[in-house]
């Protein structure tokens, strides 16, 4: 955790600057700042930095670039650079960026190091915040982030089915959610069959993990997901350049913890529960094969076109289970289809509903918390892609158009009864570092889910709490003077 107690007197003061602010900025600066920046050469432009130091050669100062307020594209995270680029120190925010829980929040996520195999220094810059700012609940989102990034960055042979499954129980522990686990053969016996075919060529057995938490009487939110620990590709096996992330196939899993943890940790109105199916996709004599037909939960025969879509067959039987209690809000997520990423990139996961209203919600809780999504059509014309012509459904199209799609219509198959269903292809890693994501693993599409889901069912949005107001996507978007948060201090300096 790098933030510090709120107030901090020794902080060094962080001043937020853009081009149609600098001028007003200049005149709070401390003694020599504007001489020595305009000596440097510093311009105020997006994520230009610059250190001001005292008499003494000591920080007495930092600028850092933003965009103009009246900018039509703001990265609201641009200021998780500083929580990297920094010497050792406290620091605090002098005056507002764009959106100060966002700039808060982003410097813990900068924060982040995964520190399991290699040494990191510790002692990086820390942030005094701002008492307007609601450090428990940033915290709160930054920690779960951080929880699935580990999760996703662990290899395998540390993070096997029975490590995520005692991870998924550690989290259901933790906020005393009834849990159960179906391992093995067992899937048969409770009609499962589509998750134990995946998993059942690996050493360690295919599960499903189900935890329950909350008010049976208050709204029903299921969370799916895909739980693959590892994906060789089964016997249509990956060469060697696909196998190199496939720890990361657990993704959809991770992000659903780390909501649920945000979710229980926030104390939502909501009856809560969690199906994750964990398997490893290997190879063995008794694996799965391409032209299998297995059953699945729903009845639907479904035959394996290709062992590499083991994804969508695991959470076929999952979704089933969730679908089968018709919860008000069905999430599920998955590391799906590379289809997905062709057509968005790394950094925007696709996600698919009926539900128009739902959907321009999420797109609008996605561009204000800095979780971006696009929504992609379930063209109804592309589901004969996936007919049989001896089973109900093949688990793949056959071709190479609309992949993210048909998988998207292969999963619709087995949601019938819930309210309101979206299906998330996520990517869950950040390929080069931005501002709030370093290299590595990452939490996609949780946070924007827990605002939305605060926002209905928080303790502000509860009929018991009257006088607290709910939070709005326009109060995160407000626009800040550049004055807003200066302390008494600061305006002394005025010169």
């Amino acid at each position: 955790m790098s933030l510090t107690r709120a107030g901090a007197p020794d902080a060094v003061p962080i001043y937020f600057v853009s081009a149609d602010t600098w001028p007003e900025i200049q005149a709070v600066l401390p003694a020599g700042g504007v001489a020595f920046a305009k000596a440097c050469g510093f311009e105020p432009s997006p994520g230009r930095a610059m250190i001001l130091p005292d008499a003494n050669g000591k920080v007495a100062g930092v600028l850092f670039g933003l965009e103009k307020v009246a900018a039509p594209a703001r990265d609201l995270f641009l200021p998780g650079r500083l929580a990297t680029s920094l010497p050792t120190g406290t620091y605090r925010f002098a005056n507002q960026p764009h959106d100060l829980e966002l700039a808060t929040l982003s410097w813990l996520l900068a924060s982040y190091r995964f520190g399991k195999y290699k040494s990191h220094d510790t002692h990086g810059p820390e942030l005094s915040p701002s008492q307007e700012v609601d450090t428990t609940r940033v915290a709160r989102i930054a920690d779960a982030v951080a929880f699935g990034r580990d999760l996703i960055n662990t290899p395998t042979n540390d993070l096997g089915p029975d490590a995520l499954e005692a991870a998924a129980l550690k989290v259901a522990s933790r906020f005393g959610a009834k849990a159960t686990v179906t391992r093995g053969d067992k899937l048969l016996q409770t009609n499962l069959p589509l998750i134990h075919a995946v998993g059942r060529a690996a050493e360690r057995a295919p599960r499903l993990v189900d935890f329950s938490w909350g008010d049976h009487s208050h709204p029903k939110v299921t969370l799916v997901g895909k739980g693959v620990c590892f994906d060789s590709g089964g016997l249509d096996i990956k060469p060697s350049s696909g196998m190199g992330l496939m720890k990361k196939d657990m993704g959809g899993a991770a992000t659903a913890l780390a909501l649920a943890t945000m979710i229980m940790d926030g104390n939502l109105a909501v009856r809560l529960r969690v199906l994750l199916p964990i398997v490893e996709n290997a190879i063995s004599g008794n694996a799965f094969r391409p032209g299998d037909v297995y059953p699945s939960r729903k009845g639907l025969t479904v035959e394996i076109g290709n062992t590499d879509a083991e994804g969508r067959l695991i959470l076929a039987d999952a979704l089933a289970v969730a679908d089968h209690e018709s919860p008000d809000f069905l999430f599920d997520f998955a590391t799906l289809t590379g289809a997905a990423r062709v057509a968005l990139g790394p950094d925007l996961p696709a996600f698919y509903t009926m539900d128009d209203a739902l959907a321009a919600d999420i797109a609008a809780y996605g561009k204000a918390t800095q979780d971006p999504v696009w929504r992609m059509p379930l063209w109804d014309a592309y589901d004969k892609m996936l007919d049989s012509k001896i089973a109900d459904v093949n688990n793949i199209s056959g071709g190479s158009f609309a992949g993210s799609i048909t998988a998207a219509l292969f999963l619709r198959r087995f949601v019938e009864n819930a309210k309101a269903w979206v299906h998330f292809d996520i990517y869950a890693w950040t390929p080069s570092a931005k501002p709030a994501s370093p290299e590595g693993a990452e939490v996609q599409t949780a946070r924007l889910l827990f605002d939305l889901l605060e926002d209905r069912f928080g303790a502000s949005a509860r009929p018991d709490a009257p006088d607290e107001k709910p939070r709005r996507i326009v109060m995160r978007q407000k626009e800040q003077g550049p004055f807003q948060g200066l302390s008494f201090d600061d305006l002394s300096n005025l010169s």
